[in-house]
C-alpha cells in the first residue's frame, strides 16, 4: 500500500512533473524512504536491436528524476531504464545481489505521452509499476 501512496503522489495531474514525458521515482524499502543519488541511464532501442544511450542522471533528494528526456526525443519505441543499484546500496554500506535493475518498456504506442515509473528497491529485489496517462499541456 505504501508504494501505491507514493505512486499517487508521484506526479499529480497539474504538477510540472506531469508535463515531462517521463518521471521516475525510486523508493528504498529498507529505509522506508525515497532513494536519493541513484544513477539512472535511459536508452532507446535502435533499428539494429542495440541500445542507444539518450541520457544519464541521478535521482534527487526525494528519489525522483525529472527531465530525463524531452517530448521531442521521447518518440514511439522500446526504451530501457538502467538503475545502478549496486552503487546506491554500497554507498549505504550494503553488498547487494543485483548490480543494476533494468526496466524495459514500450512507449507511446497509443499516443500516450506521459509515463510515471516507480521502482521499489531492496538489496536483493526490486519491483516496478507504471502509470501511463495523457499529457498535461
Amino acid at each position: 500500500m505504501t508504494g501505491l501512496a507514493f505512486i499517487s503522489e508521484a506526479a499529480p495531474p497539474d504538477s510540472a512533473d506531469s508535463k515531462n514525458p517521463l518521471f521516475i521515482k525510486i523508493l528504498d524499502s529498507v529505509r522506508g524512504s525515497p532513494a536519493p543519488n541513484v544513477p539512472v541511464k535511459l536508452y532507446k532501442e535502435a533499428a539494429d536491436g542495440s541500445w542507444k544511450l539518450l541520457n544519464s542522471k541521478q535521482t534527487d533528494d526525494n528519489g525522483g528524476l525529472h527531465e530525463l528526456t524531452t517530448k521531442e526525443q521521447f518518440v514511439a519505441g522500446l526504451y530501457k531504464i538502467e538503475l545502478d543499484t549496486a552503487s546506491y546500496w554500497k554507498s549505504l554500506g550494503l553488498n547487494p545481489f543485483h548490480h543494476h535493475a533494468d526496466v524495459v518498456f514500450t512507449a507511446n504506442d497509443d499516443s500516450y505521452r506521459h509515463y510515471s515509473i516507480v521502482v521499489i528497491l531492496s538489496p536483493f529485489s526490486y519491483s516496478t509499476t507504471a502509470v501511463v496517462s495523457e499529457p498535461v499541456e
